[in-house]
């Protein structure tokens, strides 16, 4: 394929056919024919020697070149979105999508506090987020994602020290956050005193979060050559409190998530038996996007919200 044969509009429909994966999808958000998608699709075919996607039960599979060219062509065409983006940045008349990673109990700590003005000042931005997992920080790194939202920690022995975050990421701490213990209404430790020993006497929950397998708990503990004894790893808090209600098992949990969630279980809180610096939700994005006035815009009004709305 020759440079002279790149055009920028066909780029977005295989952009947009990657993030759809269905040619009638993309023609309605491309504002588009099926007819003029399909013909781009056979353009862009010719132009890659290849079928780039195939058609299956589910809508429409990436080939492995197509799954290739996905990253350099987000970056393309967001350096090219940078270069042409206005000097000014009106959010009651912007388009624009941005996409978010973030753990699954910053959903309930963030979003209510900035989606209502998010949709009352922008009402066609569009947020597209998944769960933060253990590619989502590569996918920040690559400017595939435009903001992060993930737990670091501020103790010394944590390998997620906020020292860590590699230096092309810009971040700001949302909210301070400790960790708790949650056990069911009448549990056999309630009756006794709390401490270390009692908490290790029992078997634990253990939530398996953002691609991370062990908790700063856990890093504390191995220091003292001690470790828990997990009977069970699941992958959200709501599963784990449901169980906990109906065990002796205890929860290790972020103590804003679990205070909110708790009212739904009949559990109970004790605090953490070992001490250690509390961690945070800290924001996260790609240097790249600094000076994007969109990009700040969307910052600035997800930061005062939360810390506003949480003190």
């Amino acid at each position: 394929m020759l440079v002279k044969d790149l055009d920028l509009k066909l780029l977005r429909v295989l952009h947009t056919l990657f993030e759809e994966q269905s040619v009638t999808s993309a023609a309605r958000r491309l504002n588009l024919s099926q007819s003029a998608v399909s013909k781009h699709l056979a353009r862009l075919r010719d132009m890659f020697d290849d079928p780039l996607f195939d058609r299956t039960a589910q809508g429409l599979k990436p080939t492995p070149r197509a799954i290739e060219l996905f990253p350099q062509l987000r970056q393309l065409l967001s350096q090219f979105d940078q270069f042409a983006r206005p000097s000014a940045f009106d959010p009651a008349v912007s388009d624009r999508r941005f996409r978010i990673d973030l753990l699954n109990t910053a959903y309930s700590l963030t979003f209510p506090h900035f989606m209502p003005d998010l949709l009352s000042k922008a009402p066609n931005v569009k947020l597209l987020t998944q769960t933060w997992e253990q590619h989502s920080l590569d996918k920040l790194l690559k400017c595939e994602i435009d903001i992060g939202i993930a737990c670091r920690e501020w103790d010394e022995r944590s390998p997620l020290h906020m020292r860590y975050i590699p230096p092309d990421l810009y971040h700001t701490t949302l909210i301070r956050e400790h960790s708790l213990c949650l056990v069911r209404e009448d549990h056999p430790a309630l009756n006794k005193p709390w401490n270390l020993d009692s908490f290790l006497y029992y078997r634990h929950i253990q939530v398996v979060m953002g691609g991370l397998e062990q908790w700063l708990l856990d890093d504390v503990l191995l220091e003292q050559n001690i470790t828990r004894d997990i009977a069970i790893e699941m992958p959200d808090f709501h599963c784990a409190m449901s169980l906990c209600e109906q065990s002796d098992l205890i929860l290790c949990a972020p103590a804003r998530h679990a205070n909110n969630m708790a009212s739904h279980f009949k559990l109970r809180t004790l605090p953490m038996p070992i001490e250690f610096e509390s961690g945070a939700y800290v924001m996260l994005w790609h240097k790249h996007f600094e000076k994007d006035l969109g990009h700040k815009w969307l910052r600035d009004l997800i930061t005062q919200s939360v810390k506003q709305a949480i003190v």
